[in-house]
């Protein structure tokens, strides 16, 4: 294996990691976005307000993202798999 297919699977590494991780941080940063506009206009300052809300809502994106997650991380696992494979049988 030389550098140019490493740094290629290093690229496909940190564009499976931001597909699957950019939903999550999207929908938590609209979540605290709205909760402090929320707070803003209410003139409440609690701490803890943004806590929780924000930890439901990660959950239940959990919940409906995960096929997608799931899938996209296995489409990446067989690509790693099939290149190990091809170097494997490229070397005998």
């Amino acid at each position: 294996m030389d550098s140019p297919e490493v740094v290629e699977i290093g690229r496909h590494a940190l564009i499976v990691f931001l597909k699957i991780a950019m939903p999550l941080m999207s929908i938590s940063l609209l979540v605290g976005l709205i909760i402090s506009l929320f707070q803003a206009l209410t003139q409440i300052q609690e701490q803890t307000l943004t806590f929780v809300p924000k930890v439901l809502v990660i959950f239940v994106s959990l919940i409906f993202l995960m096929p997608f997650m799931l899938h996209t991380l296995t489409d990446f696992t067989d690509e790693i798999n099939s290149r190990i494979v091809s170097i494997g049988t490229s070397d005998e």
